[in-house]
């Protein structure tokens, strides 16, 4: 397997085709061929390079990907950006992606935009549904999600979430949702459709798994969530966006509004913060469901006025997922 490796000496980038192969147990790798310190002389020493044609097209995926993101965090890193507690280095690769969204994906054909997003739309719901026990595999929401294909022996609450997932995600792309009481309500309505009658802020207390907080009694979350939104529209422009986002969808999974699907509604508001601020929407990953639990509750002792460093954990979780997904899917 080929891939470029790159080499930081006296904070300057050396760029090398290297290839690596399992020997035994060890995994043995060797610098092919040295490649520039630029990414555009890289591109065309990789079109140039003969003698490595069919395993660099093997590795075409990886290296274009490489190559991209890469193009844009060096772009990003020559922009004056304001430092951010939160978010520390990962500030280059989030303004990186946003800056790839905008120059890049927007101006794509819009048929070709409408395919990624469905691609998005079907990775988002299988993970956000999973996440909270759906067992629908990722094949069969894609069957699903495209084909109207029935997954066999599965409940028709499953098939709900994710149908009302995509539907509900597909209507908030491409504008501006202005974030209140009336919004969010309307949001786990749809959301629970056909899945559960217990629609708008709950009035009885609710015990939240795993948690190591108690989650709003049932008579005080109209006015915890009150809290909540007067917390948003008071940081809306002192916090960078993905921060803010991020920490919403942490305050609002401690207050727990609603009777069922706060987790999902939870992850759909902070796409809405996301896409509000013109950077692409995130997919929190299922197989690290423990990882970003955790990170969840590594906040939860902050009260809901307060913002601190316990944040920092859920924040950069968040944008490892952000990176993770994102070049995967908008490239």
């Amino acid at each position: 397997m080929v891939y470029i490796y790159k080499k930081m000496i006296s904070e300057k980038p050396y760029y090398y085709l290297r290839a690596s192969k399992r020997e035994g147990k060890r995994i043995v790798a060797k610098d092919l061929v040295y490649l520039g310190n630029n990414i555009e002389t890289v591109r065309k020493e990789i079109s140039n390079l003969s003698k490595y044609k069919v395993e660099i097209r093997k590795a075409y995926r990886k290296i274009n990907l490489f190559l991209e993101s890469e193009y844009y965090k060096n772009k990003t890193k020559n922009l004056k950006l304001k430092e951010d507690i939160f978010l520390d280095e990962q500030l280059i690769n989030i303004e990186a992606i946003k800056l790839h969204y905008k120059d890049k994906f927007k101006k794509e054909n819009l048929i070709t935009q409408k395919e990624i997003l469905r691609n998005f739309l079907i990775n988002f719901a299988y993970n956000t549904a999973s996440i909270e026990g759906n067992t629908i595999t990722l094949k069969e929401a894609q069957n699903l999600l495209e084909k109207g294909k029935t997954p066999k022996d599965k409940t028709l609450r499953e098939i709900y979430d994710l149908q009302n997932t995509e539907k509900l995600f597909n209507n908030l792309f491409a504008k501006k949702n202005k974030i209140t009481h009336k919004f969010i309500e309307n949001l786990h309505k749809e959301l629970m459709l056909n899945i559960d009658q217990r629609t708008g802020y709950r009035l009885k207390d609710v015990k939240v798994f795993r948690s190591h907080f108690d989650s709003t009694p049932g008579p005080y979350i109209k006015t915890d969530m009150g809290l909540l939104l007067k917390w948003y529209n008071e940081n809306m422009k002192k916090l960078h966006p993905f921060v803010l986002a991020v920490i919403f969808h942490h305050k609002f999974e401690k207050i727990h509004p609603f009777m069922d699907g706060n987790g999902r509604i939870g992850r759909m508001l902070m796409n809405v913060i996301l896409m509000n601020n013109n950077y692409p929407p995130i997919i929190i990953s299922k197989k690290d469901r423990t990882e970003y639990l955790d990170s969840l509750a590594s906040a939860d002792k902050i009260n809901l006025n307060e913002i601190n460093q316990k944040y920092k954990k859920i924040v950069k979780f968040s944008a490892i997922q952000m990176e993770n997904f994102y070049w995967n899917i908008f490239l």
